[in-house]
């Protein structure tokens, strides 16, 4: 048996940075796809620590909160940086990409239709940090900290691939970022991944829009 078990509902949602993580690590893992209807119907939700999803197994340890679980992953795979300098500045990195995923999913979910162009306008400004991160080391040609891959490259990559959808021309006007994006893509098993009919045909979001 795989010793990771994803349990989340069939989306991309929070869970897709550490499927991409582990799929690149060469790790195994199992999903356990939750339906509306049976997160409903009120018992999963009830042993849920905080009543909502995802849940992660690692052998007999339960994690809730998506971010803790690529924190816990970056950790137990060697993907924290090589020092406790890198690792706070991962932590600096990973908390931004949190803050922009928020303002993503209270588009998708509240204000999509109302909120879409002024958000558009706004993105660059919100990706901007990033850019900036990258310029800042190696002259963007390597990671977002460091000369190794880390569990925040992971969830960022995932943020800008859904922001790409949402918007294809979104990053042209950021070339380390672009460049990032397909540096990143093109490992080979990150690539396979991204090309296999799981990664392709999981909705992004739960109600459709993207």
């Amino acid at each position: 048996m795989p010793p990771y078990t994803i349990v989340y509902f069939p989306v991309r949602g929070r869970c897709e940075a550490m499927r991409m993580l582990l799929a690149d690590q060469g790790q195994s893992w199992k999903e356990e796809v939750v339906t509306k209807e049976s997160w409903l119907q009120g018992p999963l939700k009830a042993s849920c620590l905080y009543g909502q999803l995802p849940k992660f197994q690692d052998g007999d340890l339960t994690l809730y909160q998506s971010n803790a679980i690529l924190r816990h992953l970056g950790r137990s795979l060697g993907l924290y940086g090589k020092d406790h300098r890198e690792a706070a500045l991962l932590d600096v990195v990973n908390d931004g990409v949190e803050d922009l995923r928020c303002k993503y999913v209270m588009l998708i979910y509240t204000n999509y239709e109302a909120g879409k162009e002024e958000y558009l306008r706004a993105l660059p400004e919100y990706l901007k940090p990033f850019e900036t991160l990258l310029s800042q080391n190696e002259g963007g040609q390597a990671f977002i900290v460091g000369n190794q891959i880390s569990f925040t490259d992971y969830n960022l990559l995932d943020l800008l691939l859904i922001h790409q959808v949402l918007d294809p021309s979104c990053l042209d006007s950021l070339p380390l970022l672009s460049a990032y994006v397909m540096r990143l893509s093109a490992r080979p098993k990150l690539k396979a991944f991204l090309a296999s009919p799981e990664h392709v045909n999981r909705p992004i979001n739960g109600n459709g829009k993207q």
